[in-house]
C-alpha cells in the first residue's frame, strides 16, 4: 500500500520515511509531498487509504468527502493540534482520525524562551547592525529577567517546562490554568485569575490550546491590563491573540517586545516562500514594521528530537489503525 503525506518539510522527510520503513519493513511505502492538502489538491489523495496531514492542510467537510469517496479511510495528523480538521464530518464519513498527542515539550518551551530573550535584548536588531559593522549600543538596552514576574498561561507539559526555565532565572511565577500543576506549585508558582496575571506580569507566555473559550484570549481588554513595558510571547496557536488589538496596542507605543511563532491567519503563508510576492496580508505586514516584534514561522516544535517523536508516533497510529486499535491519539473512529 502507498501512504501519501502532505506538507512534508525537507528536514522532516528522512525522519518520517525512516519511521514508516522501520515500522512496516517495506510492507507499505510512503509518498511524501511538499504541497498542502486542500480542495484543489485533494484529488491527489484519491486511491490512498491513509493520508498523513500537517497543521497547514485544510481538511474541511468538502476535502474529507473527496478523500473518502476516493478510498481514504484514515487521516493521521502529524501534530498535536487538529483545529484544521472537521471532526464531525470525519465521523459522519466513517474516517479514523488520529493525532500526535505528545512530543518533546522542551522544543517549544526552549524556543519560547529564545523569543523572549531575543526581543528583550534586541538580538535581531544587534545582529543586523553588526553585519553592517555598526557596533553602537544605542537602542539595544534590555532588562534582567531575574527578579521580575513571569505569567504562564497554560501549565501543561510545555508550560511546566517553560516554568522550570523561568524558575532557574530567578523569576516570580504566576500561573493560569483550569488545573494547577503540582510541579509548578512546588517551584513556587501562584495560580491567579486571568486579569491579575495580565496586570502583574513582566513576561507573558501562552501555552494553552485554541478552543472557543480561548479564542482571542489576548484581546483589547487583556492588552489594556498589561504593563506598558511587558513582553508577550506566543508559541501555541495564532488565534489566541487578537491581531487587530495587538496592532492598536503597538501603535500606541506600548509593550517592550512581542515574540510570535504563530499567527491567526498563517495558513497559506507560513512554511512557504513568499519573498518574491506582494504581501497581501496587511496585518502581518504591519506587524513586521515594528522593530521590537519578532515573527517566526511556526518553528517552535522544529527540533530533530521532536520531529523524530512525531514521525514515530504517526507510524504507531497507522499501525494501530491496521490492528483495529484506538488509544489516546484517536480523535474519531468508525
Amino acid at each position: 500500500m502507498e501512504i501519501v503525506a502532505y506538507g512534508v518539510l525537507a528536514d522532516e522527510r528522512p525522519l518520517l520515511t525512516e519511521a514508516i520503513d522501520r515500522t512496516f519493513h517495506g510492507r507499505h511505502r510512503m509518498r511524501a509531498l511538499e504541497l498542502f492538502l486542500d480542495r484543489d489538491t485533494a484529488p491527489t489523495g484519491v486511491g490512498h487509504e491513509i493520508v498523513l496531514s500537517s497543521v497547514n492542510d485544510t481538511l474541511d467537510a468538502d476535502v474529507l468527502r473527496l478523500l473518502a469517496e476516493g478510498g481514504t479511510r484514515m487521516i493521521a495528523q502529524r501534530a498535536t493540534g487538529y483545529n484544521n480538521i472537521d471532526l464531525t464530518a470525519a465521523a459522519t464519513l466513517g474516517l479514523t482520525v488520529a493525532r500526535v498527542s505528545y512530543y518533546s515539550p522542551y522544543s517549544v518551551a526552549e524556543f519560547a524562551w529564545s523569543l523572549a530573550l531575543a526581543v528583550n535584548r534586541r538580538i535581531v536588531r544587534a545582529a543586523h547592525r553588526t553585519r553592517e559593522f555598526d557596533f553602537r549600543l544605542d537602542g539595544l538596552q534590555g532588562r534582567d529577567f531575574h527578579g521580575r514576574t513571569a505569567g504562564i498561561m497554560g501549565t501543561g507539559k510545555i508550560g511546566a517546562a517553560f516554568t522550570r526555565i523561568a524558575h532557574g532565572l530567578g523569576m516570580r511565577l504566576l500561573g493560569w490554568d483550569l488545573t494547577p500543576s503540582p510541579e509548578c506549585v512546588e517551584l513556587g508558582m501562584e495560580y491567579v485569575g486571568r486579569d491579575r496575571l495580565f496586570a502583574e506580569s513582566d513576561l507573558i507566555s501562552l501555552h494553552v490550546p485554541l478552543l472557543p473559550d480561548t479564542h482571542h484570549l489576548v484581546g483589547a481588554k487583556a492588552l489594556a491590563l498589561m504593563k506598558d513595558d511587558a513582553i508577550l510571547v506566543n508559541t501555541s496557536r495564532g488565534g489566541l491573540v487578537d491581531t487587530d488589538a495587538l496592532l492598536e496596542t503597538l501603535r500606541a507605543g506600548r509593550l517592550s517586545g512581542v515574540g510570535l511563532d504563530v499567527y491567526e491567519e498563517e495558513a497559506g503563508v507560513f512554511f512557504l516562500d513568499k519573498s518574491l510576492e506582494v504581501m497581501t496580508d496587511d496585518r502581518l505586514a504591519r506587524l513586521m514594521t515594528f522593530s521590537h516584534v519578532l515573527v517566526t514561522s511556526h518553528q517552535a516544535y522544529f527540533t530533530r528530537d521532536a520531529v523524530a517523536q512525531i514521525a514515530e508516533t504517526t507510524a504507531r497510529n497507522i499501525e494501530d489503525y491496521f490492528a483495529g486499535r484506538t488509544g489516546e491519539n484517536t480523535l474519531t473512529a468508525p
